[in-house]
């Protein structure tokens, strides 16, 4: 069976709760599409971050553009903690230049994911 992609705005509007509650104003969401895909043999991915790199940036005359795609089979099944938990990882991946790079695992770690989302818990009870 083919990979099969579908548009996801409950993802995007859960980022945008995100990206306003931590006031990461260098994620242009404007910018960042965020899709399901079906029938991925991809084994224990859950959800990956991809970029418009440089070249096809200038090839196409656009700015940075960023896709965050989830495995539906894995993502969907998760708890809505985990899914959070998820979207901030895939979001800690832009960098603030919002140029078409990613920050790595090296940053993007489960401890700094953990550290992110319990304060994006602190801030939104706080709201």
């Amino acid at each position: 069976m083919p990979i099969t992609y579908h548009h996801a705005p409950d993802l995007k509007q859960k980022a945008e709760e995100i990206v306003e509650v931590l006031r990461w104003n260098h994620i242009q969401l404007d910018n960042v599409a965020f899709i399901r895909s079906h029938g991925s043999q991809s084994r224990g991915t859950i959800a990956r971050c991809h970029a418009l790199g440089k070249a096809m940036q200038l090839a196409l005359h656009r700015k940075g553009f960023y896709l965050i795609e989830t495995i539906s089979k894995r993502f969907d099944k998760l708890s809505e903690q985990d899914q959070i938990k998820v979207i901030i990882h895939e979001l800690m991946h832009i960098p603030k230049t919002f140029g078409g790079g990613f920050k790595h695992h090296n940053v993007v770690t489960e401890k700094n994911v953990d550290y992110v989302y319990n304060k994006y818990v602190e801030l939104k009870d706080g709201i």
